[in-house]
């Protein structure tokens, strides 16, 4: 299985109106992820630098995925994607979707060895349910329009508070919502803003929301995660994870 998750870091902000970059770092190695999307990886102005060191990520054995953004930045529209250092990045780019406010999503596709490829999109949508349903339409006919048929999962910070209608309703044929729970406020979750939507052929094992103590005060959102298979991958009995809530 693959591990993925996602996560709207917040800068680093975390409830406690403070910004500690180590706190948010050891969240991620809590949810022990093979690959991690994250929103609001990067500040708001200027250069616009990743709020997260990253030399402290190699050090945790994951690299960023480059984006071809700001030098200091590890992301674009402060969308990034974490993957373990012995993982080969294939192809990744930003993706284009039509917008209202500054957002968008980056892809990557992902050699994790064994047979293991994976395509990753990684997304923080806009506030308007409006523009979320053209983004959603945008995104899954860009993966659509892919030379390459992959096994892929779309993650991230939706904005939809409701459980199956607004832009979940452009989730057509040959894509599926996943249950992960509610992320949404991790001092008191009372919605499921942050999803993952797998592919056909691709399904989850298990997953869940990581509700920590250092979770709920590292930022306004609980991570995600789901343990997921496609048909082609070989399986490993010996190999088994532990559920990081």
């Amino acid at each position: 299985m693959i591990r993925v998750a996602s996560y709207n870091i917040r800068k680093c902000i975390g409830t406690d109106r403070r910004r500690v970059p180590g706190r948010v770092l050891d969240v991620i190695a809590e949810v022990d992820a093979d690959v991690i999307a994250l929103q609001e990886a990067d500040r708001r102005f200027g250069a616009r630098p990743s709020a997260l060191p990253p030399e402290q990520i190699a050090r945790m054995g994951y690299r960023s995925v480059e984006l071809g953004g700001r030098a200091a930045s590890i992301g674009w529209h402060g969308n990034a994607i974490l993957v373990r250092e012995d993982a080969r990045i294939e192809n990744a780019r930003p993706l284009d979707l039509p917008t209202l406010e500054p957002r968008g999503a980056v892809m990557a596709e992902i050699d994790f060895g064994a047979g293991k490829r994976l395509r990753v999109i990684g997304m923080h949508l806009d506030l308007s349910g409006l523009w979320r349903r053209r983004q959603v339409r945008a995104l899954l006919d860009q993966v659509d329009g892919c030379e390459e048929t992959l096994p892929t999962v779309l993650m991230g910070d939706m904005n939809e508070w409701t459980r199956s209608g607004g832009s979940l309703r452009e989730i057509g044929t040959g894509y599926e919502l996943v249950a992960t729970g509610r992320s949404f406020h991790s001092r008191r979750p009372v919605a499921e803003l942050d999803r993952i939507i797998l592919s056909s052929g691709v399904t989850m094992n298990n997953g869940g929301v990581h509700h920590s103590p250092l979770a709920t005060r590292a930022s306004d959102h609980l991570p995600i995660w789901a343990d997921i298979a496609a048909e082609g991958w070989l399986p490993n009995p010996a190999a088994r994870r532990k559920d990081p809530a």
